[in-house]
């Protein structure tokens, strides 16, 4: 499953973002990764989510995110959920052709090997193609 949170940057979207995910983690049988563009946000994550800077891996474009997930999920096969904030940066998606791309992965990712995506995308929701507007949970 692919969920959204949608709005202007400054809206509060990773707000929402950290609470989905620290109750997430609450009930979570699995394991819970966070991706973000920083380690910002380390004490507002339960301790018993992953955080991941992905600033210090080596990623450069959106096919080698793709991959980075891929690898995340190849090593732990109780994983759960990923959350992923500032979604544009950090997957490298600069219009929404690439966006909707990415999207289709994650979600044939998602349904393979049953992993939730939770995604904070600073685009308002009518700038949204069709096709994802679809994953749009809150819109801001």
């Amino acid at each position: 499953m692919i969920q959204i949170i949608s709005g202007e940057k400054g809206r509060g979207k990773t707000k929402i973002l950290i609470e989905k995910a620290n109750n997430e983690a609450k009930a979570a049988h699995g394991n819970i990764v966070y991706l973000d563009k920083s380690n910002k946000h380390m004490y507002e994550l339960s301790n018993k989510i992953r955080l991941v800077n992905v600033q210090d891996h080596f990623i450069s474009n959106y096919s080698e995110f793709l991959g980075y997930i891929d690898g995340i999920i190849s090593c732990d096969h109780d994983l759960q959920a990923v959350f992923l904030d500032s979604f544009l940066k950090i997957a490298y998606i600069s219009n929404n052709e690439i966006l909707e791309e990415v999207l289709g992965k994650l979600s044939k990712m998602s349904d393979h090997f049953k992993v939730d995506f939770i995604i904070s995308l600073s685009r308002n929701y009518d700038q949204l193609p069709e096709s994802i507007q679809k994953y749009v949970t809150v819109s801001l």
